[in-house]
């Protein structure tokens, strides 16, 4: 009697002959027992499995078994799945042409703001020097005519800066924040290294939105 050869394995007694057979129901829903496809170890004795579940062995669960098999409806459901959301709102941006909402208190790039009337607001307390964890900034300051003091140099080591917040946070006067620009990526190292001129450029560009967010926050500060 010549028995079936199945996947390199020549089943020549009646027990594996057996075992092919329940090979093949079973890949197809048939089986009796725990449902795994094309195993052969599914006949032999001695092995235990943890926390196995039988299958029900009625018409009907054998019935829906072989229709999940042969028909593919879990395929057909998970295709379903995903047109339905050819026919929703996406979630994603096409940044950069899009660029989604930034909370009012969103800390990006630092800039050193002015008075209405020009006038730089940082007054040299160096509140925010001292403060710094980081200590990524550098002031020097020195007394004008009028007795007032304002800075001679202000430097920012953007590398160094950990954006917690605390300069803004100290300063009495509003004059060093963080604004909503985030992109400001640059080519070289040099290029991070701000000084007072580079901070009063950023708060002149982005004084509208800076006020904007700083009113939005008041109730919080």
């Amino acid at each position: 009697m010549r028995f079936p050869v199945f996947l390199g394995v020549d089943f020549s007694s009646s027990n594996e002959s057996k075992l092919f057979s329940m090979c093949f129901l079973r890949t197809f829903g048939y089986g009796p027992g725990i449902m795994r496809p094309f195993s052969l170890t599914a006949g032999r004795e001695g092995y235990k499995y943890v926390n196995a579940q039988e299958e029900p062995t009625d018409l009907r669960s054998i019935t829906d078994r072989a229709a999940t098999t042969l028909l593919w409806t879990e395929l057909f459901r998970g295709l379903g799945m995903t047109m339905s959301y050819l026919f929703r709102e996406p979630a994603t941006i096409n940044y950069p042409f899009e660029k989604g909402p930034l909370s009012p208190r969103f800390r990006g790039e630092h800039a050193l703001r002015r008075y209405p009337n020009g006038e730089e607001r940082c007054i040299a307390c160096k509140l925010c020097e001292a403060i710094c964890p980081a200590q990524a900034i550098t002031i020097e300051a020195e007394t004008r005519a009028d007795g007032s003091r304002r800075t001679t140099r202000y430097d920012i080591d953007m590398t160094k800066c950990i954006y917690c917040g605390f300069c803004q946070e100290a300063c009495p006067v509003d004059a060093i924040v963080e604004g909503p620009n985030f992109e400001y990526s640059t080519e070289t190292h040099e290029e991070l290294l701000y000084n007072k001129e580079k901070l009063l450029n950023n708060g002149d560009r982005w004084e509208a939105e800076i006020a904007a967010n700083i009113k939005a926050d008041y109730l919080y500060r």
